[in-house]
């Protein structure tokens, strides 16, 4: 027969880094089977290529146990018979900050690229759902190509597994879709059994859904699985048997080289998102699971990519050194987080524990380093203005600050006044004061130790009113102690709070949101929702016959008010059953309580709310129910990396969804970056949050749910209501997880806004902006030593003097937002990244008179050009610029 299909047979390993098992496992079974490897690709030179999971952490984890195999690893690598890269580990794009991911890709493709070869593929074998930006992604790093396998509606593939991907900026890769998963040639075998009864129908079935071309694509690996050292023989034995196909033991870049030599034979194009759970569970409850994992991994990527990068950027350009070691271990950390097993939570208690120890050593550094940045700064300012009692403010944006600011101040005494650097009063109220004794100190005299009173001082925490804040820069407050008038925030009797934008009122037990604007008024605009969890650690599932129970009973814990903020604390409570009793609800019940407090700021647009939640109870799930004011709702909105993705509200494909076959049920319950909303011709509805990763418009009542968190006990259960069949990952073992049951205290922050008309939703990437902070504080003095981590112990002062304000550089378009700022890989200039996320194109110029020279680069930090004069960004585009 002639004019056979071609089979490309891909052996690989799917490497979890660490799952129902530890990351320490994992290693010293890396160890064991990459040395194998090694030794049957160089024993058998017809094994011409392994794909080890696209992972440069594997490769770091190896060479530390052994070094001496580097340079046999390299030639391996070079020789393209190892693949490794463009990952430095398979993150969770959908629940990671979007320059997490690239600078996941950044490290791996480096890393890749300086062992000899990183793939030319954007890898994506296991990943529970597709972020919209991948492509565009994949494209800056110069990578053509990208194999995947969740996320995809069989219909949108129209009759091809080979399609184009496209981001909403228009940039796209050519991409394939592993039907079957990574896993269908692992058990790849001669005999006549295996080549009739499996391997036969499955690549019949791959040729029915591959119109356009004779290759076909079989995936021959699975998870941690060793190299098959009989596949070079046992492709022969097919070739010899088979009259149907022909078998070509392979590599991903190869497969989709050949495959695409003529581009024109693919013209379907699929675009954005890609969370679709027909063939492939995408578990998209997963989001809500062990969310004190997930709130922390949100506090700490901000942390690092919003303060301590850009400041450090700053105090590089000011004479201090640039922390690039440190932030290349805290990286890496990270990154072992981000994968998709582990940010996801559906781990053991274990791995779970070691996430979390990880998360708190990045914080702690990072804290440290920022610390000491603005220590050393802090004190240069002191030399230059001849002033011991400064109060620094650093602006890590790219636009200048006007607004609010919260800061610690110590004085010796109660009251104090601030002033600008040129003089000018700046007014602040006092949020709390409190004594603390000065204790006693240690002296060493001729007549040997003695024990030295030291006077007691005050720590006042203020919030502080700036006119601005240089863009990139700092400004210096004098700290003035005198006997002077201090507005304080004070108990009020009132039940209600108010800014010039909103009131919120508790009235009769009924709590309203008014908007002042436009007289509009929500009343019982949040309530609770508890229900059963019957699931596990990677789904929620509800449990047959429960019905929610909602709650909005609220009493007045106080009021509190001042003339920059407001605050209104209200405990919410309802009697909640204990746990699951088999199949059932338990009859006990506790008294849940959730205490929140409401917060309203002069000159802000937004409700900052505030949640405390002591978790009493087991196996269930709690939402917050947000009234938006709207009617029937079609569309939800969120961001997802650099713009708006915009979700149906009834899921059109959940009809009929068991009898379709698909994996699960197509629940439209959406992931978020940090912000959601609804939107109608006359009102819009959103949140931006801090941590909080899922939502559901309810098209009954039109309310937005925040899933606050899961508690279940369980790594899997088999046959759960929206996820028919086996447990995942693992299925003949029960592992129990009483810490992802969650019995702790918890936080949870959002921010509402409520306007009378359709709002812009470009908008909310500025309030976003506001809302999560972009700012540091430092005070120079010598009252107390332990308010930051590092402030008890000395350290070198590298800078003599520097001027009183300062401003690296700014941008002039209010609709251009700066995603990044750090210094470049190669440590040769400052990378900054700006994106557009409108519908329109953007121009922008970035002014300086530090940077003398500035080029636009792509992702891998490539210079592509100079920059001469403004600079445009398409519609929902980026552009990284390289100043030096």
């Amino acid at each position: 027969m002639t004019n056979k299909k071609k089979v490309f047979v891909v052996p690989h390993s799917h490497w979890d880094r660490e799952w129902y098992f530890t990351i320490e496992d994992s290693n010293v079974l890396l160890v064991e089977n990459l040395d194998y490897l090694m030794d049957v690709l160089e024993n058998d030179q017809d094994y011409n290529g392994y794909v080890f999971d696209a992972q440069m952490s594997v490769v770091d984890e190896y060479l530390k146990i052994r070094p001496e195999q580097r340079e046999r690893l390299q030639k391996l690598v070079a020789a393209k018979r190892i693949f490794v890269g463009p990952w430095y580990t398979q993150t969770d794009s959908l629940l990671v900050n979007k320059e997490s991911i690239i600078r996941n890709l950044l490290y791996g493709t480096r890393m890749a690229t300086e062992m000899g070869h990183s793939m030319n593929n954007g890898y994506l074998p296991d990943i529970f759902g597709q972020n919209m930006y991948l492509p565009s992604m994949f494209e800056g790093f110069g990578i053509d190509y990208s194999i995947l396998q969740r996320g995809i509606y069989t219909d949108q593939l129209n009759g091809d597994l080979n399609f184009t991907w496209k981001s909403p900026d228009g940039k796209g890769v050519k991409a394939n879709n592993i039907y079957f998963g990574y896993g269908p040639g692992k058990f790849l075998a001669a005999d006549e059994e295996y080549h009739q009864e499996r391997l036969i129908p499955m690549l019949d079935k791959l040729a029915a859904m591959n119109e356009s071309t004779d290759n076909l694509l079989l995936p021959a690996g699975g998870d941690q699985v060793l190299v098959r050292d009989h596949f070079p023989e046992t492709v022969k034995e097919l070739n010899e048997k088979d009259d149907k196909y022909e078998y070509i033991l392979s590599d991903f870049e190869s497969f989709m080289k050949e495959t695409w030599k003529d581009e024109s034979a693919f013209e379907n194009v699929i675009e954005g998102e890609l969370i679709a759970s027909q063939k492939s569970r995408i578990h998209n409850t997963i989001r809500s699971q062990r969310y004190d994992l997930k709130k922390l991994n949100y506090d700490v990527e901000n942390k690092i990519l919003y303060v301590l990068e850009p400041l450090a950027v700053i105090g590089k350009a000011l004479g201090l050194s640039y922390p690039q070691r440190w932030l290349d271990s805290m990286w890496k950390m990270l990154f072992d987080v981000h994968a998709h097993d582990s940010i996801g939570g559906c781990n053991s208690d274990d791995t779970n524990h070691d996430i979390i120890v990880r998360l708190e050593k990045v914080n702690r550094i990072a804290d440290g380093l920022v610390n000491i940045i603005k220590k050393q700064l802090t004190k240069a300012i002191s030399v230059q203005t001849g002033q011991e009692n400064i109060s620094v403010v650093f602006n890590t944006d790219s636009k200048n600050y006007s607004g609010l600011i919260e800061t610690v101040l110590f004085t010796k005494k109660t009251t104090f006044t601030l002033q600008s650097y040129q003089g000018d009063a700046v007014p602040f109220e006092l949020l709390s004061q409190e004594y603390i004794s000065g204790g006693k100190k240690i002296v060493v005299t001729a007549e040997g130790e003695k024990e030295v009173e030291v006077p007691g001082y005050y720590r006042s925490v203020i919030q502080a009113k700036l006119i601005e804040v240089p863009a990139m820069g700092y400004t210096t407050l004098f700290v003035e102690e005198q006997e002077t008038t201090v507005t304080k925030v004070n108990s009020s009797k009132e039940s209600f709070i108010e800014n010039d934008q909103y009131r919120v009122t508790l009235e009769n037990d009924v709590l309203t949101l008014e908007n002042k604007q436009t007289k509009q008024k929500l009343v019982d605009f949040i309530r609770f929702e508890n229900v059963a969890d019957a699931g596990d650690s990677y789904d929620f599932s509800p449990l047959p016959g429960d019905e929610p129970i909602h709650w909005n009973e609220a009493r007045l814990v106080g009021v509190k008010k001042g003339e920059f903020s407001q605050r209104l604390v209200i405990e919410f409570t309802a009697e909640l059953p204990a746990e699951l009793n088999g199949q059932n609800r338990s009859n006990d019940t506790k008294a849940f309580k959730i205490l929140t407090t409401f917060t309203l700021q002069d000159g802000e647009e937004m409700v900052r709310v505030h949640h405390g939640i002591d978790n009493i109870c087991k196996d269930h799930r709690i939402r917050v129910l947000l009234s938006t004011g709207l009617e029937n709702v079609a569309h939800s909105y969120a961001d997802q990396a650099f713009s708006v993705i915009e979700r149906p509200v009834v899921q059109p494909y959940l009809e009929g969804w068991r009898e379709k076959g698909f994996a699960e049920a197509p629940v439209p319950i959406y992931p978020l970056e940090n912000f959601v909303g609804v939107t109608s011709d006359n009102a819009s509805f959103a949140t931006i949050t801090k941590g909080i990763k899922e939502y559901e418009v309810l098209a009954e009542t039109n309310e937005l749910a925040l899933t606050l968190f899961r508690s279940v006990g369980l790594l899997g259960r088999d046959n759960l209501e929206w996820r028919p069949g086996r447990a995942s990952g693992i299925n003949n073992k029960v592992v129990y997880t009483p810490d992802a049951q969650l019995q702790q205290e918890m936080e949870f922050d959002y921010a509402i806004v409520w306007t009378g008309k359709e709002m812009d939703k470009t908008e909310l990437f500025s309030k976003t902006d506001y809302y999560r902070k972009h700012y540091a504080t430092y005070q120079h003095q010598s009252l107390n030593t332990f308010e930051e981590r590092l402030e008890r112990f000395e350290l070198p002062m590298p800078i003599k003097e520097l001027q009183p304000s300062n401003s690296l550089f700014n941008i002039d378009n209010q609709a251009v937002f700066m995603s990044t700022c750090k210094q470049s890989y190669e440590e040769n200039g400052v990378i900054v990244r700006f994106f557009n996320p409108t519908e329109d194109v953007q121009r922008f110029s970035v002014t300086s008179e530090v940077f003398t020279d500035q080029a636009v680069t792509n992702l891998y930090e490539t210079v592509l050009g100079k920059v001469d004069g403004a600079m445009e960004i398409p519609p929902k585009g980026y552009v990284t610029i390289k100043l030096t």
